[in-house]
């Protein structure tokens, strides 16, 4: 009988306040496990990279496989902070620099069709006794993939010809899914062929595990709160037992150089930051549209100009910070627009755009103080929308357009954030909207852009 024993992370997004005790658990545990003569292999879900830390946005991810190398990962796939927070450029340069194998079966460039020459399709992996054959898929977001250059292809079109192919090869046959719990589960009953599935992309949590048939599923939910092992005991190829546990991270010891070492990350990252100038204020852009420069406006007209529109829409929980009056570098804008967040042009006739304000002044007074995580949003609050172009009289209860009645049979284009199409309360948008995402900048780059140019450095 063989124990193999699986450790695997996922969902950290940057959250490298937690790194130096996960790095210190997985690499006592591989010794640990090797010296009771057990096999070792460890694997990442993706979504280690996220751009709301500042040393992942100054390094483009680069310092986040620097400490995935720590650990001598086996394996790693990517999330999708890693395929659409990045540009495609940014992407096939993410990990140049690793020491371990990127697994992942269904992205494709979209003009050669071909897999990316970091990423492969599957890995085998020899045992003393056994072989696991280790499989990756990612989310598939084709709304967002496909404006930046990539072609992501669907669960069923990709898993049945892998599994065709791997499972001959292999013993036991372990998913790497950032695919989420009910994907997870659907792919549990439908392609029996797996044996371990480890979970992520919704950030649940199966403390011991869970069955589905014959499958053993794990997940070990976000931020590194929770580092997951799956033991496999394994006789002459075949998997006799399985079990999955977690282990919180909080329960994990805390050395005293730990805080020295979390802080350094961020002191590093806003110190790259600051190095890149940007553009030089002749007065503050303020988060408080009562003050004379709101950034608000700046970036209203800034969202406009980007997306070649006249009328532009945002929520003012975007804006964390205050741009202050002088030389304005790039962790300023870091600080103030966090969010991975990219811009869309929506069209709508003039009876979808009455429909979608309606929709926004409805919702107007829940949203003002609606707390939100996720989709892009690293803020606290949704907070106040804020139209430019567009107004809407709650009396008459009807817009206008530049000033003037919106012709219902006309189309009309404005711009927002992706934000506004993935959140539930402004439906119209996705439902009847014309939608196309402008990539492959973030709405600080956007912002950045646009002060860069109205205000250069001299």
């Amino acid at each position: 009988m063989e124990e193999i024993v699986i450790l695997h992370t996922n969902d950290l997004h940057s959250h490298l306040e937690n790194w130096p005790k996960i790095r210190r658990y997985l690499k006592n545990q591989k010794q640990q496990y090797t010296q009771e003569n057990k096999t070792v292999i460890t694997v990442d879900l993706g979504d280690f990279v996220d751009r709301w830390h500042p040393l992942t946005e100054a390094t483009d991810g680069q310092a986040n496989v620097a400490l995935m190398n720590e650990i001598g990962y086996d394996a790693a796939t990517i999330g999708n902070n890693e395929g659409v927070g990045n540009s495609k450029e940014q992407l096939n340069h993410l990990y140049d620099k690793r020491n371990f194998d990127v697994l992942l079966g269904n992205l494709f460039d979209l003009e050669t069709g071909d897999s990316p020459n970091w990423a492969l399709p599957y890995k085998i992996i020899e045992t003393k006794e056994t072989t696991v054959g280790l499989l990756a898929l990612t989310a598939p977001f084709p709304l967002t993939y496909r404006p930046n250059g990539w072609d992501i292809r669907s669960v069923d079109q990709c898993l049945p010809q892998l599994i065709q192919e791997v499972r001959p090869k292999c013993d036991i046959l372990v998913l790497l899914s950032h695919l989420g719990i009910d994907t997870d589960l659907k792919i549990a009953n439908d392609y029996p062929e797996i044996n371990v599935l480890l979970g992520s992309h919704t950030h649940h949590l199966f403390q011991h595990g869970e069955k589905v048939n014959q499958t053993q599923l794990a997940a070990a939910g976000k931020f590194g709160y929770y580092v997951g092992e799956v033991h496999l005991q394994v006789a002459n190829g075949q998997l006799r037992h399985s079990e999955a546990t977690v282990t919180a991270t909080s329960s994990l010891p805390e050395l005293e150089q730990d805080a020295a070492e979390i802080q350094s990350y961020l002191t590093s990252g806003h110190q790259l930051l600051q190095a890149k100038k940007i553009a030089r204020l002749p007065y503050d852009l303020a988060v408080d549209l009562n003050d004379e420069h709101p950034l608000m406006i700046t970036a209203l007209k800034a969202l406009e100009e980007k997306g070649r529109t006249e009328a532009a829409i945002l929520n003012n929980g975007l804006f964390l910070t205050n741009i202050p009056e002088g030389l304005v570098d790039q962790d300023q804008l870091h600080e103030a627009l966090p969010h991975p967040m990219h811009l869309i042009r929506v069209t709508l006739s003039g009876a979808d755009l009455q429909r979608l304000l309606q929709e926004m002044e409805k919702n107007r007074h829940f949203l003002r103080k609606f707390s939100i995580n996720g989709m892009g949003f690293r803020g606290k609050v949704f907070g106040e929308l804020y139209y430019d172009g567009l107004a809407y009289d709650r009396i008459k209860k009807c817009g206008t357009w530049l000033g003037q009645p919106i012709d219902p049979v006309k189309s009309y284009t404005f711009t927002t954030v992706d934000h506004f199409m993935f959140i539930p309360f402004f439906p119209t948008i996705e439902l009847a909207g014309a939608v196309e995402f402008i990539f492959p900048e973030f709405i600080r780059t956007v912002v950045s852009d646009y002060l860069s140019a109205y205000y250069p450095i001299q």
